[in-house]
């Protein structure tokens, strides 16, 4: 069995009646659409691969400890795996119709946390696969890469001669008198330890002051940038409270286009991206005859903290909370202020912060730390705006029961009173974004979109009357 961190497990607690916490991404196919028996054997047969599709959530009694990992005695793949059809004539508006349906459904907690949906009908011949996996379960990064090894690298998979399929006997599932045992046995042993280690941390800060002195000092730097945040952002209609059911849409970008700008601006991809997201979010706040003022829009932007070598499911993530500068109407001069911004984010440690927070997190009792989340996720506030998430794809083209994968668009779930999110992901020679909206107060996500597809072209053409910087030299 494996514990959920504090962080995996917040996920559940921020979740309710009015915000599912899933990731997801829509697959775009070439036709014809796979029969279920054909869906059905090419997704089991990879997973043995990922041992945690099989297995569900128990959680500990009493609250005891956080909940754990632990074989699904009842798993059948069929109860993850379904079929739709788009209404005629199966465009991208019947797609959107029916994808913001399948997203507005939580997943069910009494089983492992995720489904895939065939969708079929769409025009041209195509078809759809939309896969859902709880936040609990995994990062975007680990989504991405869960996505890379549940489908295949050739259109003939994987030889069955070679790789056989693999007969599954779930471990007996843990009772209440074990969770709770294991659960104490788990604080005992953690304390224990953080006993036995405070001699040797306090000789080693002794021993190299200087050392702990700028770790702490960057801990520290890092926590006064969060704590910026609790100053309220200005009031906006942007955010608020959230109905039930979300929408999705969707756009690709040439990546050879946003790997020019970065080429010829300078900066990351990232800042290419965030440049875009703001001139959407400010071409949506003067629609709206909201101003675009400054520090309007404050977003919380993940940053993966991952060794090269992890290959868990589990969230590894931190954050950094930009404010876009909305309140700019030259794309250079937007660019380059979010470049300046996230590189003094970056400089400032708020990611090893958030780690460092993170690790506080693990080491206090769940009781307390679920008790602040239902909290905090409860009180009306101003701090944040949106999220906008980035995460680098497969370059490489990926099939499922022989059919190829045009697009993998991305969605990223919004909760407590962010009435919108961003995602972004690569595959292939794309960009891809995803924009999720909570559909009874955003009914203008066109515009945001508009913006953002108007942001990349404006950041291409100041890009394309310059040359490259090394020649420039």
């Amino acid at each position: 069995m494996d514990r959920t961190s504090a962080l995996d497990s917040a996920f559940l607690h921020v979740e309710d009646a009015h915000s599912s916490l899933h990731i997801a991404s829509l697959g775009i196919f070439e036709g014809p659409a796979p029969s279920q028996d054909e869906v059905v054997t090419a997704i089991e047969r990879k997973l043995p691969a990922v041992p945690r599709l099989r297995q569900r959530l128990r959680a500990v009694p009493l609250a005891a400890g956080r909940p754990v990992w632990a074989d699904d005695p009842d798993f059948r793949i069929e109860h993850h795996l379904s079929r739709l059809r788009v209404p005629a004539p199966g465009g991208e508006a019947e797609l959107r119709e029916v994808a913001g349906v399948v997203l507005s459904e939580a997943l069910p907690h009494d089983r492992p946390l995720w489904e895939d949906v065939v969708i079929e009908g769409l025009e041209d011949g195509r078809w759809a696969l939309l896969t859902k996996v709880h936040h609990t379960m995994a990062d975007g990064i680990a989504g991405t890469d869960l996505l890379a090894t549940i489908l295949d690298q050739a259109p003939e998979g994987p030889d069955p001669a070679h790789d056989p399929p693999q007969e599954w006997a779930p471990a007996r599932p843990p009772g209440p008198a074990r969770l709770v045992a294991d659960a104490v046995r788990e604080q005992a042993v953690l304390r224990s330890q953080e006993l036995r280690g405070l001699p040797g941390a306090v000789g080693a800060a002794l021993g190299h002051p200087v050392t702990t002195a700028r770790a702490a000092g960057a801990i520290g730097q890092g926590v006064l940038g969060f704590a910026r945040a609790v100053v309220p952002t200005t009031p906006t209609s942007l955010v608020g409270s959230l109905g039930r059911d979300r929408d999705f849409r969707w756009t690709r970008i040439s990546l050879a286009d946003v790997l020019l700008v970065r080429e010829r601006l300078g900066g990351t991809v990232n800042d290419v991206v965030l440049a875009a997201v703001t001139q959407g979010f400010r071409d949506l706040e003067l629609t709206r005859g909201l101003g675009a003022e400054p520090d309007s829009v404050r977003c919380l932007v993940p940053v993966s903290v991952r060794r090269p070598s992890s290959s868990t499911l589990d969230n590894e993530v931190s954050a950094l909370l930009l404010t876009l500068p909305v309140e700019l109407e030259d794309p250079r001069d937007r660019f380059y202020e979010v470049a300046a911004r996230t590189l003094a984010l970056k400089e400032s440690h708020e990611a090893q912060a958030g780690q460092w927070a993170l690790a506080v997190a693990d080491a206090l009792p769940p009781p307390a730390v679920a008790a602040f989340l239902h909290l905090a996720f409860r009180v009306p506030h101003r701090n944040l705006t949106t999220v906008v998430t980035n995460v680098p794809g497969p370059r490489t083209t990926l099939y499922l029961a022989g059919r190829r994968m045009l697009a993998t668009y991305p969605y990223v779930p919004i909760a407590d009173r962010l009435r919108i999110g961003v995602a972004v992901t690569s595959y292939g020679e794309d960009l891809l974004l995803g924009i999720t909206t909570d559909r009874d107060s955003t009914h203008d996500a066109d515009v945001l979109l508009a913006g953002l597809r108007s942001g990349f072209d404006d950041l291409l053409a100041v890009a394309s009357s310059r040359r490259p910087r090394q020649e420039s030299r």
